[in-house]
């Protein structure tokens, strides 16, 4: 462990503002050398607890300031939809979760563990019950491949100035916490392009392993793309995602021909129209 501590120290000796304007959960951020070299895990191996945990907090954090839509039918119906899709994946048994957030602003977004939650405004913006299912599988798709988890870790590495590839870290309740304060800004800036890509491309997989038309998270972007990037209502996600012209080629490039087979199956459904009618009431 000597060479562990040295690296920490000599990463913070160098250390520059970027890590100040982290909040790490409301840590000193001296006191992060402490925490990351007490290491038992690698950093890039979070125990599966800890990530749900992660999630759990992050998840919080994000709703703070937005409650959920009022209505258990719609959250029922959410969950239903988002529970089939899990299973379809190599990660049934983690606690998933789904939910619709009640703002007019069009997003979706999800947290590690199994946390994924749709906007009120992106599900009024839908026209059947496969294009809820490609946002959806996209969502979990960043939870399958620990999309947070890998940036958060790029995010500290570069705030501490070194390389933390062979560090090892102990993710007890602090380290938890500074991961969770360093979150919370990553939602602000958005994940990589590349993560974003990749979230689409098995999106498509979850939807279509699912039984959906796998054209629905296209045909979604598709709407996206022609809706007006001025809408208040759209900035946060244009400026989070890659542009959806280029998700679009990428999605055609993965698609041509491959996934016709699934075309029109649950497409249009009368509980999807049913559950958009409570949310416009609701709004």
């Amino acid at each position: 462990m000597g060479w562990v501590r040295r690296v920490v120290v000599v990463g913070f000796l160098i250390w520059t503002p970027s890590l100040l304007s982290f909040d790490l959960g409301g840590l000193d951020p001296l006191k992060i050398t402490d925490i990351l070299v007490k290491g038992v895990k690698s950093f890039g191996d979070v125990p599966e607890d800890k990530e749900i945990q992660i999630g759990k907090d992050l998840s919080a954090g994000l709703l703070g300031a937005t409650p959920l839509v009022d209505d258990a039918v719609a959250q029922n119906y959410v969950n239903q939809i988002g529970r089939w899709l899990a299973f379809q994946t190599e990660r049934p048994d983690l606690p998933w979760t789904f939910a619709v957030i009640d703002t007019d602003t069009v997003n979706a977004f999800a947290a590690p563990g199994g946390y994924v939650f749709v906007t009120r405004g992106l599900f009024l913006m839908l026209r059947n019950e496969a294009e809820l299912a490609g946002v959806i599988g996209h969502e979990i798709s960043h939870v399958l491949r620990r999309h947070h988890l890998v940036a958060l870790e790029k995010q500290l590495r570069a705030s501490l100035a070194t390389d933390m590839a062979g560090m090892l870290v102990e993710y007890d309740s602090e380290m938890v916490d500074a991961l969770v304060g360093a979150g919370m800004q990553l939602y602000g800036k958005g994940l990589d392009r590349d993560d974003e890509l990749e979230a689409d491309r098995m999106g498509v997989v979850v939807a279509a392993r699912s039984g959906y038309d796998a054209y629905g998270l296209p045909a979604m972007l598709m709407t996206l793309h022609s809706r007006s990037e001025n809408d208040q209502n759209l900035t946060f996600l244009f400026s989070t995602h890659p542009p959806t012209v280029d998700r679009l080629e990428q999605l055609d490039q993965e698609m041509q021909g491959r996934m016709d087979q699934y075309s029109g199956a649950a497409g249009q459904t009368k509980r999807f129209q049913e559950i958009q009618e409570r949310l416009r009431s609701d709004g």
